[in-house]
This record gives structure tokens, sequence and C-alpha cells, in this order.
């Protein structure tokens, strides 16, 4: 007989898992996650957990160690209380830009975090869009990385109006992303040619591909400071765009994001809920969620009667 399904989250994605466990018609696991007075995490489950098939839902996002924390704790608490199997939902991978030395003497933290989940006592992890995916190498535990193509795609098709798309990559890094959706949704494909001068500071230098009289759509992984998408966004504007819209997985948004967008020519940004909106991108008018609850609770569906997980990925 196979064991029970427990379903449990941390502070940073609440409301990703009430959907996901509403998706699996399962009731979410009681576990507090609170502070001491001195500012150390307090967890307490309150779910009998032993030889059940867990899965902690947490992305790793702003405050980014304290949710880091929150989820290696849970880990533990879960493996000290005989749970069967327990499997980190991390939607959002924080540490992930740091995936090689970029410098003399500099640490390679998303390895390091991948260790310290295991340490805690994960037995597998299942996450969304990494920005690296050799990150997958750092365990030594079963990793499946989803991709939101799916999702992203379909709301685009459904409720934009894309009259003559371009798919437009804002670096190279990001043609392969770029080049998916253009095949999903038969449009055509533009790179830009950036070139950084700083940390989060790009700067546009070339346009490659058509977009004069087109709509383009911004695709990328992640927004963090939003600088690269405005400057992209400026960049194919001036080349004729007749509208901009962008579309991205995990809307970090840090910094002066959110001005920057309500400030661009892109009318709308349609992004995941792999990370909660704050208050002012949700006031901007200009952010669309879509939600990957269903993407998710397929996935743990499948791993935990042990079935192919690959439908998903395509």
């Amino acid at each position: 007989m196979r064991s029970e399904i427990k379903l449990f989250t941390g502070n940073a994605n609440p409301l990703l898992a009430h959907a996901i466990a509403d998706y699996l018609d399962l009731q979410l696991g009681r576990a507090r996650v609170g502070r001491f007075s001195d500012g150390e995490i307090n967890v307490e489950i309150a779910d009998n957990v032993r030889g059940r098939d867990v899965y902690l839902v947490q992305s790793t996002c702003a405050p980014t160690n304290d949710h880091l924390m929150e989820l290696l704790i849970l880990g533990d608490a879960c493996k000290r209380a005989s749970a069967g199997r327990v499997t980190a939902v991390v939607p959002y991978y924080g540490y992930a830009r740091q995936d090689r030395k970029v410098a003399p003497r500099a640490p390679i933290s998303a390895k390091l975090v991948a260790d310290l989940l295991s340490a805690s006592g994960m037995d597998r992890v299942l996450t969304m869009e990494l920005h690296a995916g050799q990150i997958q190498g750092f365990f030594n535990i079963p990793v499946d990385n989803l991709y939101s193509n799916a999702c992203l795609s379909s709301f685009l098709e459904r409720e934009l109006p894309l009259d003559k798309p371009v798919l437009v990559s804002p670096d190279a890094g990001g043609v392969e992303r770029a080049r998916a959706f253009a095949k999903r949704l038969g449009a055509g494909l533009a790179i830009i040619d950036k070139r950084r001068s700083g940390p989060n500071v790009a700067e546009v230098m070339n346009l490659i591909g058509e977009v004069d009289g087109m709509t383009a759509v911004l695709v990328d992984d992640m927004i963090d400071t939003a600088g690269t998408l405005c400057g992209a966004a400026a960049a194919v504007k001036e080349q004729g765009a007749v509208k901009v819209f962008a579309v991205a997985t995990h809307p970090v948004l840090s910094g002066p994001a959110v001005e920057r967008i309500k400030a661009s020519v892109i009318e709308k940004v349609v992004v995941t809920d792999t990370i909660p909106l704050s208050a002012a991108a949700v006031a901007s008018g200009k952010f669309h969620v879509v939600s990957v609850a269903s993407l998710f609770g397929e996935a743990i569906r499948a791993i935990h009667h042990d079935d192919s997980v690959s439908r998903l990925f395509l």
C-alpha cells in the first residue's frame, strides 16, 4: 500500500502551496514556522509524518536566507520524525546565479545550497526553470527541473493580442528559451546583443532579427532589477515594434525593478507564481500572474506514484 502524501509549506509561497494542495485534493499539512525572540527560526509540525511521502513547498526568494533556513529546518524536522521520503519543492531556487567561479577566491554558492539541502534530509528536489541547468549535477539526489513554457505560451495565445508576434531573447544566453516559445507560438525569433558594463548594469548594443511592424515578446527566466528587460524593450521599440510584452518565470523584482517597468514601453509582463508579487508590483497594473500549481501538482503526483515526470518537460 502506497504511503500517504503530506504537503507542508513555510512562509515563502503559502498561496502556491494551497493551490497545489487544492489541485491534488489534499489538505495542507499543519506546520508552524515562527521565530524565537532572538530571531532564530522555530518549526513545529503538528501532523504525523511517520512513513509518509512528504513534500515541502518553499521558494528561496527574498528574504533568501530566512526562507532557505526555514526549508532546511522543515526538512530536518520531517526526517527526524521518520518521514518515509522528503522532497523539497523549490519553485524558485535562490543562489542559482552563483553556479561557477567568476573571480579568484569566489564561492560556488549554488553548490553549497545543494549540499545543505541534501544534509538537511531531502531525498529529492523538484524545482522550476533553474538559471543554469548544470546545477542539477551539483546534487547527489534526484532533481526534476520543470519548465513554465507551456503555461506561459498558452496564456499568450489565449489572452494577449499577438498580431505578427516575434519572440525576443534579451541576451545571447536566453536564445534557447526564446526559440522554444517561438516554436510553440509559430512566431519569429530575434536576439538582443548585450554587454554588461558592471553588475546588474546592462547596455543594449545591437538587435539581431526583424521586429519592425511586429508585436515583440521579450522572454527571460527571471526579472531581477529589470535593467536588461527595459533596455531590450526600448531597443525593439526603436527598431519599429508596434507593441512590447514580456514573459518571465520568476518575478524577483529587486531594487528599482517595478519603477523601471512602470516607466518602460512594456505593456504587460506575464510571470508565474513561483515568487509572490510585491504590493508595488500588483499596484502597478503591469503584471499578470499565471499559476504553475497544476504543473507542480502533476509532478508531485507522478513522483508519488513512481510514474515518469519527463512528459512535463515538453
